[in-house]
């Protein structure tokens, strides 16, 4: 394994790249305001002329995802494209041209808060009031961001009693909204898996994503590519998987694992340790944050 550079900015990269995948939550943003610094490179990043696409683990489709960056003063002038797992859930849900999610039945029951009604609206299926009455779930995640896994166990065993597939639209585990911890659809989709339910992953560090993302870019050389994220699970293994280079945000969701402080350096052998636990997911590069 070689080492990871640690780099203090993007700068002294980014003439290597002509685009970037960019990671929302944990990376522009804490879900409530984008990270200092962000912004600017943002700009610095289009004024160099480089292709900018977005791709968050969001279960919700792009609208509401750019409607939550205009929100936040990050406007749809800062980047070229966006994806999110959401939207392949329900792209994948719309088409049902694969096996798994043709044998879907139109019945669905809903774990998750109503904002993230939108991976399935519109579409020609059945809302159902309780696992019971349904023929799949739909997994998009917690409804309040304090709750922990044991608030859904009892409807997982439901899901599992009547054997209905899910369809996880988040694959995170976890995420930093401000300053707090908060679980995310992943964990619970983990845990189902570990009951022995069948779960359908939609988003990073599942190919499909990625491939939707060099679609809208157009820059057919992968090696001109860099992501940039906070997780070594997601982020930095779908981008191993991908073929494309990748920086690891250290002040995200691994901060307390790795040690470093706000716009600091981490501990080489942290870092090492840390990738090496990860089932060897290499990024090629660390940033404290994402900046010029």
């Amino acid at each position: 394994m070689t080492d990871i550079v640690q780099l203090s900015g993007i700068a002294p990269v980014i003439d290597r790249y002509d685009g970037v995948i960019l990671d929302l939550w944990g990376v522009l943003h804490d879900g409530e305001r984008p990270y200092p610094g962000v912004p600017e490179c943002l700009d610095r990043l289009r004024a160099a002329g480089k292709v900018i696409c977005l791709l968050s683990n969001a279960p919700r489709r792009t609208g509401g995802v750019i409607a939550k960056l205009d929100g936040m003063g990050i406007g749809r002038d800062r980047y070229h494209h966006v994806m999110t797992s959401g939207e392949a859930a329900y792209d994948a849900l719309r088409d049902r041209d694969d096996p798994w999610h043709a044998a879907l039945g139109r019945r669905l029951y809903h774990i998750g808060p109503d904002r993230d009604m939108d991976v399935y609206e519109g579409l020609d299926y059945t809302l159902a009031a309780s696992p019971d009455e349904a023929d799949f779930v739909v997994n998009t995640g917690i409804v309040d961001f304090g709750e922990s896994l044991s608030v859904y166990e009892p409807a997982l065993e439901a899901c599992r009693r009547r054997n209905l597939p899910m369809v996880c639209a988040n694959p995170d585990l976890i995420v930093m909204v401000g300053e707090q911890m908060v679980i995310c659809a992943g964990t619970l989709a983990q845990r189902y898996e570990e009951m022995g339910g069948d779960v359908f992953w939609h988003g990073k560090p599942h190919a499909p994503v990625y491939d939707r993302c060099l679609s809208l870019m157009g820059i057919k050389d992968k090696g001109r590519i860099l992501a940039v994220g906070d997780s070594l699970r997601t982020d930095v293994a779908g981008a191993n998987a991908a073929g494309v280079d990748v920086a690891l945000v250290t002040f995200g969701i691994h901060r307390e694992e790795l040690g470093g402080a706000w716009g600091e350096a981490v501990d080489p052998a942290k870092l090492a340790a840390a990738a090496a636990a990860a089932s060897g997911h290499q990024p090629t590069y660390s940033l404290p944050s994402l900046r010029w």
